[in-house]
C-alpha cells in the first residue's frame, strides 16, 4: 500500500500541484488538504482517489502556486486620490503644515493596497485540477505495482522454502512412532514389580501416538501453501485474505511442533516459523 505521486499542471498565470502519499492501513483512511479556491470539490475528490487507491493511510493535497506578477497586490488610485485632496483640504482648513512625504503618508492610509476581488475557477481549470489529480494517482499506483512485484518474489521464496522444509520433515517421521513405542515398552520392562494389561497397554499406545500424528497438519499446511500461491495469482487487493492464510499457516505450524516430540523436527519447525513471520511482517503492506 506504500506509495508517493505528484503532478504539477499549469493554467494561465498559476501552477496546480497535486501530491498524493500512502502508507499501511486496514481501511482506506484518507485525509485531505486543498486550497481553499477549490474545496467545494472535496467530495469529488475523496471519490475519485477512493475508487483508484481502496486501502491505505492516504494523504492528499492540492495547492496553488501563482506567478509572481499576478500576485502583486494593486494600488486603489481612486482612494489614493481622495486621501490627497482630504489631507490637502485639511492643511488649509487648520493650517497644519502639508507632509514632506506625500507618498509615504498615503500608502500608510487604510485599504489603498487591498485585494477587493473574489477569486472564482471555471470549468477548465477544474477540468487541469482532475487532470492532475489523476496523473498523481496514475504515479502512485505505479510505484504500488512495483512495490508489490518485489513482494510476490519474495512471498514467492518464502512459501517454497516453507514447502521444502515441509517435505523435510518427513525423513524424521517415520521411525518417530516405532521410537516412541520402544521408548514405552522399555520403560515398563525396567520396572520388573509392575504388572500391566497389555491389551490396555496397546489401546493407550495407539490413542498416544494418534494424538502425535502430523498427518493432518502436514495436508493442510500444504493446502494453505498452494492457496497462498493461487490467492497471489488473483490480482490485486488480496491483502486481507493472505493476511488469514498467513494466520491459518501458522496455525498448522505451531500445532506440528507441539506434537513433533523430536528435537530436529522442532528445529524445522522454527525455521518455517522464521519464514512465515517474514510473510506476515510484509503481508501488511499488500493491498
Amino acid at each position: 500500500m506504500t506509495g508517493y505521486g505528484q503532478a504539477v499542471l499549469p493554467y494561465r498565470e498559476k501552477k496546480i500541484h497535486v501530491e498524493i502519499k500512502s502508507l499501511n492501513s486496514k481501511t482506506l483512511d484518507l485525509s485531505t488538504r486543498i486550497a481553499p479556491l477549490y474545496r467545494e470539490k472535496e467530495l469529488e475528490v475523496r471519490q475519485c482517489v477512493a475508487a483508484a487507491l481502496v486501502r491505505g493511510k492516504v494523504d492528499v493535497s492540492v495547492w496553488i502556486e501563482k506567478d509572481a506578477a499576478a500576485e502583486g497586490v494593486p494600488i486603489n488610485a481612486q482612494l489614493v486620490a481622495s486621501y490627497y485632496k482630504q489631507l490637502r483640504q485639511l492643511t488649509a482648513d487648520y493650517g497644519i503644515p502639508e507632509p514632506q512625504d506625500w507618498v509615504a503618508t498615503i500608502m500608510r492610509m487604510p485599504d489603498v493596497m487591498s485585494r477587493t476581488e473574489i477569486e472564482v475557477f471555471d470549468a477548465d481549470e477544474w477540468q487541469t485540477v482532475r487532470q492532475a489529480l489523476a496523473q498523481a494517482i496514475e504515479q502512485l499506483v505505479a510505484f504500488r505495482k512495483q512495490e508489490g512485484a518485489a513482494l510476490e518474489k519474495m512471498f514467492t521464496e518464502k512459501v517454497g522454502n516453507i514447502e521444502r522444509l515441509l517435505g523435510t520433515i518427513e525423513q524424521y517421521e517415520r521411525g518417530r512412532v516405532d521410537r516412541i513405542r520402544s521408548r514405552i515398552e522399555d520403560a515398563l520392562t525396567s520396572i520388573s514389580a509392575v504388572d500391566y494389561d497389555r491389551n490396555r497397554l496397546e489401546q493407550e499406545m495407539i490413542y498416544y501416538i494418534e494424538k502425535l500424528d502430523i498427518s493432518e497438519e502436514k495436508q493442510r499446511l500444504a493446502n494453505h501453501l498452494k492457496y497462498f500461491r493461487d490467492t497471489m495469482a488473483d490480482g490485486e487487493a488480496q491483502g486481507k485474505k493472505l493476511g488469514f492464510i498467513a494466520q491459518e499457516m501458522g496455525r498448522e505450524i505451531n500445532t506440528t511442533g507441539s506434537k513433533s516430540n523430536q528435537a530436529e523436527m522442532q528445529n524445522i519447525v522454527v525455521m518455517m516459523k522464521d519464514e512465515l513471520e517474514q510473510i506476515k511482517e510484509q503481508v501488511l503492506n499488500v493491498l
